[in-house]
């Protein structure tokens, strides 16, 4: 099933922490005070993608909006490559805001206008509606301002699913789902899994 209960039953009561996910709605329903809901802005960069690509007559106004999110990523990366210099990373995080701010104003600015275009609007009500989740990674830098890397980490098991043709048992989907759980944070960490996993098989056998 793809629907909240699955993610709120692996999460347990009241989790805490930070998720970094798409606009599924099913994710909508997690958000709390404990668990932030932090939205993929490259899935926002799409929404202008297919507007450029649907509608001729929007081409220059869904450019210039994919331009602007494009240069939030470019000042993001700028600020996280100088994280651990404070007075650098200060510089850096200023021209973040002041570029959030100027966004922001341009969205709202546009929203108010009577001669929006259909498609133009129903994008920038779904930017405004998910705006606060969008912002989460300006206060907190660890948290990254697109979920690629973790849907790159799905795309291994997804393929190896269609290879195999999944578990074929509960015990066996659980035991695949901890294994890829371990592999991924192994390699995330610049541990070979098949030496990890190797190394701690051992270990048990000699204790």
């Amino acid at each position: 099933s793809r629907s909240s209960r699955v993610p709120k039953e692996h999460l347990g009561e009241n989790p805490g922490g930070t998720l970094s996910v798409d606009r599924y709605t099913a994710y909508k329903a997690l958000g709390s005070e404990e668990l932030k809901i932090s939205f993929c802005w490259g899935h926002v960069r799409r929404d202008y993608k297919r507007i450029y690509a649907a509608h001729p007559k929007l081409r220059l106004w869904a450019q210039g909006w994919f331009k602007r999110i494009n240069l939030l990523f470019h000042l993001n990366n700028n600020r996280l490559k100088v994280l651990a210099e404070k007075e650098k990373f200060e510089a850096a995080d200023t021209l973040l805001r002041q570029e959030i701010d100027c966004f922001r104003n341009a969205y709202v600015k546009e929203l108010a206008s009577r001669d929006l275009h259909p498609a133009a609007r129903t994008a920038l009500e779904s930017l405004r509606n998910h705006w606060s989740g969008l912002l989460i990674f300006v206060d907190h830098p660890g948290i990254p301002m697109d979920n690629n890397l973790s849907e790159r980490k799905l795309r291994e098991a997804v393929l190896g699913r269609k290879n195999y043709y999944g578990s074929g048992a509960v015990w066996s989907g659980d035991l695949t789902a901890t294994l890829f759980t371990i592999f991924q944070t192994a390699r995330h960490n610049g541990l070979d899994p098949i030496k990890y996993l190797t190394a701690y098989l051992h270990a048990s056998a000699n204790n």
